[in-house]
């Protein structure tokens, strides 16, 4: 201890350039040396009395080879077998679950891998538990080594803990070699709800005298057929259905199917009872209530149904519901004549409940779309375009009836706005256009699309619309609450309803014909200069009369401003005005200006 100085001496020198080592001629601290100290006389002795100078080199022994872990534990699989308790909490028959499981160690990796064996109709999903990977055993992420292994022990695998009860033959064989006491195995728990449901052995009976086989090979593929209807009308939205019952003499089983019609709104389920054996009578039905959901056995049932509970007229019940037989096919019939001797197969008529038609209430329309086109949507659930004339497009192509007219409004500004009006004959639809005037305020242009328009007193149920016949010299037509009125037409309208006059009133030709007639005397005397004459008085105080009724439409006139502005204008007393002056002054008094009445003056 009371040692201070640890130095050590130098064992490596440098001779000549090379490196050769020395034996310490002091021990540490400088302290003297007792053990293998011998003389220079004796260093060259035995330098001389080598032995590789007598008998050469020493021949060494070659080094083991070196064999990794993934080589010396090839295929080397320790299996441990162990069980987990589960529970369950929502049964009323079990409250946990005993699951057996398989752990493999694999020696080359230090891998595990716990896997649980399938069991057949467990409806439990079984396989791979925990994939092949290091385990970790604590919160370090220290994996888990087959030293950590034994049998009767517990370990825990991420939050679940199996229970190792015993090991195969190998393990015990390797973990003894490696110096690990084993403890003793324990027995392998069963799960105890597996075990109840567990089939008891057969208990083999004598057989019958009854041959089924001589039955198949008798009636194999011989079928009773039988035309039922099941009442369901007591039932919520209940009614009579009709079935087919079909009775398998191979097999004495039963099938019940229902018979499907078109629109009938349900879906065509294949059977509605399928193909048993039905009981007829039970022990006791008190304990197998209720029996169309349980499992039946011959214990259970007293008599079953056979050929002879069928007969044509009679009722009978399978699984709670009540078969009204009122027909059998012609192969039953003869079955049944041949075996039982029955010949009364009279069928039974079925009162058949007329449907209530519900009368079908069409909407109001709603003022989106065509009319027609809206109305497909109350007929259809995928609606239809509405049908479309073709013959009628095709002959009528392109071929258009334009009107002039004014728009009847107590607005000033309204009344002297002028629009074309133009009925496309291909399809009845009308359009309106109002022609652009200059500094006069209003954007002129479209007034109004192509769209079919209705009478005023039309109804959605009975819907009438503006036709050619419609548009007369004067007419008033209503277009969606606005009133206008026809002042004048193309020629090319009187020349088409003179070539299709016996389609159309001789009222609207005759308005025409009459329009074009004053037109054309106006439009001579213009050109020859030549005033008209041959007026008569009546003809003249009719014209007076129908201005004074134009001009009692448009109460927000003043006479007697009118007429002074007239006396004004006539400076010279002479009582005739120009046209130009006369419309001039007309406009700036928003006096109306009937094109009508105005070429008639």
């Amino acid at each position: 201890p009371q040692k201070t100085a640890f130095h050590r001496s130098q064992t490596l020198g440098y001779k000549n350039g090379f490196a050769f080592s020395r034996l310490p001629t002091v021990g540490i601290g400088r302290e003297r040396l007792y053990v293998n100290q011998l003389s220079q006389a004796e260093l060259e002795e035995l330098s001389n009395q080598r032995p590789a100078l007598t008998y050469g080199p020493a021949k060494w022994a070659p080094p083991s080879g070196f064999v990794p872990a993934h080589v010396a534990f090839d295929k080397k699989i320790l299996r441990f077998y162990a069980y987990f308790q589960e529970d369950v909490p929502l049964s009323t028959e079990e409250r946990y679950r005993i699951r057996q499981v398989v752990i493999f160690y694999y020696l080359e990796d230090d891998s595990m891998y716990v896997i649980e064996p399938v069991v057949k109709n467990s409806g439990i999903p079984q396989g791979k538990h925990i994939r092949r990977h290091r385990v970790p055993k604590n919160d370090r992420g220290d994996p888990y080594h087959w030293k950590d292994l034994n049998r009767g022990m517990d370990i825990t695998m991420y939050g679940r803990t199996y229970r190792i009860v015993d090991c195969d033959p190998f393990t015990q064989v390797f973990l003894e070699s490696q110096g690990i006491e084993l403890n003793p195995p324990e027995k392998m728990l069963s799960d105890p709800y597996t075990e109840l449901r567990r089939m008891p052995k057969h208990s083999y009976l004598t057989p019958s005298d009854f041959d089924q086989l001589k039955q198949f090979l008798t009636y194999d593929k011989q079928v009773l057929r039988f035309y039922a209807t099941w009442d369901d009308s007591k039932s919520m939205f209940g009614e009579k259905r009709s079935c087919i019952i079909h009775y398998y003499l191979a097999d004495d089983t039963v099938e019940v199917r229902e018979v499907y019609k078109p629109n009938d709104g349900r879906d065509p389920f294949p059977v509605m009872i399928r193909r048993q054996r039905l009981p007829k009578t039970f022990v006791d039905s008190k304990k197998t209530f209720p029996s169309c959901v349980l499992e039946i056995s011959d214990k259970e049932v007293l008599e079953w149904y056979t050929a002879k509970d069928f007969a044509v007229g009679k009722s009978t019940t399978f699984l709670g519901r009540t078969f009204f037989i009122y027909d059998c096919d012609e192969f039953t019939r003869n079955f049944y004549r041949d075996k039982f001797g029955i010949a009364d197969f009279q069928p039974v008529e079925i009162e058949k409940k007329p449907l209530e038609k519900i009368p079908q209430v069409i909407p109001p329309y709603n003022g989106f779309g065509i009319l027609e086109d809206s109305l497909q949507n109350c007929f259809s659930l995928f609606p239809k375009p509405p049908y479309k004339d073709v013959i009628k497009m095709l002959e009528n192509d392109h071929k258009v009836l334009r009107y002039e007219a004014t728009l009847e409004s107590p607005n000033p500004e309204d009344r002297k706005r002028r629009f074309i009006l133009s009925y496309f004959l291909s399809n009845d639809m009308i359009s309106i256009y109002e022609p652009h005037v200059r500094n006069s305020g209003i954007i002129g242009g479209k007034y109004l699309g192509k769209t079919r328009v209705a009478k005023p007193d039309s109804t959605t149920e009975n819907a009438t619309y503006y036709e050619p016949s419609d548009f007369t010299i004067g007419a008033t037509i209503e277009v969606f609450g606005h009133r206008f009125v026809i002042t004048d037409a193309d020629e090319h309208v009187l020349n088409y309803l003179e070539s299709h006059a016996e389609s159309f009133p001789a009222a609207t030709l005759q308005s025409l014909r009459d329009h074009f007639r004053s037109r054309q005397v106006v439009k001579e005397a213009a050109s020859s200069n030549i005033p008209v004459l041959g007026t008569s008085k009546q003809e003249l105080d009719a014209l007076i009369l129908q201005v004074q009724e134009e001009l009692k439409l448009h109460e927000h006139l003043n006479n007697k401003n009118i007429q002074e502005a007239f006396l004004q204008c006539d400076e010279n007393g002479s009582g005739i005005l120009d046209k130009s002056k006369f419309l001039a002054l007309c406009n700036s008094l928003s006096v109306p200006t009937n094109s009508i009445l105005l070429n008639k003056v």
